[in-house]
């Protein structure tokens, strides 16, 4: 289970880390002990709250709509409403966790239907929803997931819902994008990083934004936070990409995605190399890869080649790029946290 959180080192210092399950991350910056109270503090609130929005009038609807939940995660979303809160001085905590809560809800909800149509056994390291009680279920279950959320944030008011309509419109055009493929001659990899932009920048993004409206933050706030949100959103799932290849400490089985053919930035850097020694383990790819030697034997190679290196400096180049969006924002706790969460979005694909 990989819960975020915000934790106090003994010298003063802190760090934003994922726990337990993985070996400890430090990131070095300094913050106050009262802002890293603050922040652990909301993010228990909204735990609190996802949990009870996830509820419903019988118990077999409450029990698969907190399937995924429960069984932890990042929380990243809900993060970064709540640091992305921190640049003004208007922070209402209803509005601020249920901004939160909007924002995981419609994660979560994504979660169970992209299980469906990816046929996946696990999630979280659990049984999937899907597999445990049939597509179906799973797909309702998302369904009423996402009506929570909308419940939740016409509580907010109309830009919140506009907003909200305006992300999960970019997330299911992703899938849609992702589910067909490129089209005849366009850019494999172009097209990936505009489904990962789609997929998980926009929500990533709109948390941010969420988090700069409910504190009331001047447009030119807000607008910062955004570009931040939505590179910083994309250098997660890059990461993730490497991680499937190089990590066998984060939970995920290492290989999933290359078992079942998932196109991820360096695979699709390798099938785009023009270097003839990678013709080999071009091939490798497309072979039968259930077999758990012969992954094995795939992953070996993969690690070695140049293009992980290659798509580690091109998570790098975006993570800094997302880091140049931070300067207009004022100095303080909530912008150091946020430089930080660049590096530690970046940690973990090392």
């Amino acid at each position: 289970m990989w819960n975020t959180v915000v934790s106090r080192r003994d010298d003063g210092r802190t760090s934003t880390e994922h726990t337990p399950g993985r070996k400890r991350r430090t990131v070095s910056y300094s913050a106050s002990s009262e802002f890293t109270d603050l922040v652990t503090a909301k993010l228990a609130l909204i735990e609190d709250e996802l949990g009870r929005q996830a509820g419903a009038d019988t118990p077999f609807v409450t029990e698969a709509a907190n399937h995924i939940i429960s069984a932890g995660g990042k929380r990243f979303r809900p993060l970064l409403v709540v640091l992305c809160s921190q640049f003004a001085d208007e922070v209402d905590d209803t509005d601020l966790v249920r901004a939160a809560v909007v924002m995981e809800l419609t994660h979560v909800a994504s979660l169970y239907h992209d299980d469906v149509m990816d046929e996946a056994s696990k999630r979280r390291g659990a049984p999937s929803a899907n597999l445990r009680w049939g597509n179906s279920v799973a797909i309702m279950v998302g369904d009423y997931l996402f009506s929570r959320a909308s419940l939740a944030v016409a509580e907010l008011g109309v830009d919140f819902v506009r907003l909200q309509a305006l992300t999960f419109s970019r997330l299911v055009q992703g899938q849609i994008a992702e589910t067909r493929g490129p089209s005849e001659g366009e850019d494999p990899l172009a097209h990936y990083l505009k489904v990962v932009a789609d997929k998980t920048g926009s929500l990533i993004a709109a948390s941010a934004v969420f988090g700069g409206m409910v504190s009331h933050a001047s447009p030119e706030i807000i607008s910062a936070l955004e570009q931040f949100g939505e590179d910083i959103g994309e250098v997660f799932q890059l990461a993730d990409d490497l991680i499937d290849i190089t990590s066998t400490a984060t939970g995920k089985t290492p290989g999933t995605d290359l078992r079942e053919k998932v196109p991820t930035l360096p695979t699709l850097m390798l099938r785009a190399s023009e270097d003839p020694a990678d013709d080999e383990l071009k091939k490798m790819l497309d072979a039968d890869l259930s077999d758990d030697a012969v992954l094995a034997d795939v992953l070996e190679k993969l690690r070695a080649n140049h293009v992980v290196e290659e798509a580690r400096a091109e998570i790098q180049r975006r993570a800094d790029r997302a880091r140049t969006h931070l300067a207009p924002l004022p100095d303080g706790d909530a912008k150091i946290a946020l430089m930080a969460l660049c590096d530690e979005v970046v940690s973990r694909s090392s």
